[in-house]
């Protein structure tokens, strides 16, 4: 895989977690006079970042696999593997009736995954005009 399929693929990755991340912000808010609901985040990035950075981290000393069933000391996780995770907050609870949703905070979750996604976006537009220009 080359670097503009793997980019475009990782930018399609996360612009696709935003799109799932903005569905569980909304429920949080539409959520936050209920007792007892407990808000949702979405956890992504920061396993995408983890497999992207074991495609770099190869041991000093990597052990030769003569049978199939030999157990590898080092395997690289494929950022491809990754999926959207939801997460339920269970610990906290910032109202009195066990409702842990704060409207404010989550507005501000909303703006942020909204900039990030157009981030997203740009970044895209970007890189296939890259392209576009080679081919001109």
């Amino acid at each position: 895989m080359n670097s503009f399929e793997k980019t475009v693929d990782i930018i399609h990755r996360s612009m696709d977690a935003s799109l799932l991340r903005r569905d569980v912000i909304a429920n949080n808010i539409s959520n936050a006079g209920v007792p007892n609901y407990k808000r949702t985040e979405l956890s992504f990035e920061s396993e995408l970042k983890r497999a992207l950075e074991s495609e770099k981290q190869k041991p000093v000393l990597e052990l030769n696999m003569t049978n199939s069933r030999h157990i590898p000391n080092w395997k690289s996780r494929d950022y491809r593997d990754v999926e959207p995770r939801r997460v339920l907050d269970y610990l906290t609870s910032s109202k009195n009736n066990g409702n842990n949703v704060d409207a404010e905070q989550e507005i501000m979750l909303a703006l942020e995954n909204q900039l990030m996604y157009t981030l997203m976006a740009q970044a895209e537009n970007f890189e296939f005009s890259q392209v576009n220009l080679v081919l001109r």
